[in-house]
């Protein structure tokens, strides 16, 4: 066999056992994995979650899962705990103890501090007979049968069940607490699914002075003198009480001019689309991006309840603001 072939072999190898320890991890989503999430369900704090080595980094990702989908959490290393970190439990909090072995020490030395305070305890461990399980008000299974390691000692499979079952705990209490796509986007600010969520059309549209405006019976060419000075490629249409009446773009002027419309002469009312799509101020920047690439246009007029004209935004307003 050569090289190439024995590591395309390994990969497989370990595909193939962390894919079987896996399939038993669903076993252990039972009685013991309700009795969890209604722990963490009822709990008046915070989830904190502990873990050494390995095991540590997993439950680093674990907490941030849990907090960016709903459940406020955070991660204390145990060995910093026994050196001051225990003044951020708190007895309304409920901890989540990560340990392979379950008789990691560092945790193991913590757990007559837990019980004192009267904290609230979930393992998640690879022995149920272990000291950190049978301390436990819930323990979680993640045994495993070997790790993907030739000599069975790295964690791999090991981690790997850890990390799916906080991803299990995770999207089942997200779901139990009605977590929304909004409320995701909350967590995500920065991100761009947060700007598709958060961002309104009252935030980017523009209004007032520049606003492009003209009213009833303009003259077309000075409708067009009002597109050239706000820039947006198109222009509202109002009447007295500034009611949209219609829109014209940039495309309605190529149609007129291709049909041989006088320009110094017709007035806006004959080439105005009527029937233009719109879009409210308190709607999502988003929702204004489906309705243009649905109807396949640049730009949407903003009006209120009464259908009067207030703002104006087009592709290039959705793009800077990074919706698109």
């Amino acid at each position: 066999m050569t090289q190439a072939e024995q590591l395309i072999a390994s990969g497989k190898r370990t595909f193939e056992i962390e894919i079987e320890a896996l399939q038993k991890l669903a076993g252990s989503v039972n009685a013991d994995f309700v009795a969890a999430c209604e722990l963490i369900l009822s709990c008046k704090g915070r989830v904190v979650v502990v873990g050494m080595g390995k095991s540590g980094h997993v439950g680093n990702k674990f907490a941030a899962t849990l907090a960016s989908t709903g459940t406020p959490a955070f991660f204390v290393h145990p060995g910093e705990a026994s050196h001051g970190d225990m003044g951020m439990i708190t007895a309304s909090d409920v901890v989540i103890a990560l340990s392979n072995s379950g008789n990691t020490a560092e945790i193991v030395t913590l757990l007559p501090l837990l019980k004192r305070l009267g904290t609230s305890l979930i393992s998640m461990t690879g022995n149920p007979q272990s000291t950190l399980a049978k301390a436990a008000d819930v323990n979680l299974d993640v045994s495993i049968k070997r790790e993907a390691c030739p000599l069975d000692l790295a964690p791999t499979a090991s981690t790997t069940v850890a990390l799916v079952m906080g991803d299990a705990l995770a999207i089942a209490l997200l779901e139990a607490k009605g977590f929304t796509a909004e409320d995701f986007a909350f967590s995500h600010p920065g991100g761009s699914l947060g700007r598709r969520l958060l961002l309104k059309v009252a935030d980017i549209m523009h209004q007032n002075d520049r606003l492009p405006t003209v009213r009833s019976g303009t003259r077309l060419r000075d409708a067009l003198l009002e597109m050239t000075q706000q820039g947006l490629g198109m222009t509202a249409i109002v009447n007295a009480e500034g009611i949209l009446q219609g829109v014209f773009t940039d495309g309605d002027l190529r149609r007129a001019l291709d049909q041989g419309i006088d320009i110094q002469q017709s007035t806006i009312d004959s080439v105005m689309t009527t029937q233009c799509k719109v879009a409210q101020a308190d709607m999502l920047a988003a929702q204004a991006l489906n309705i243009m690439e649905k109807h396949k246009i640049n730009g949407l007029i903003v009006v209120d309840d009464n259908h009067k004209a207030i703002g104006a935004l087009n592709m290039h307003d959705l793009l800077r603001a990074g919706v698109v």
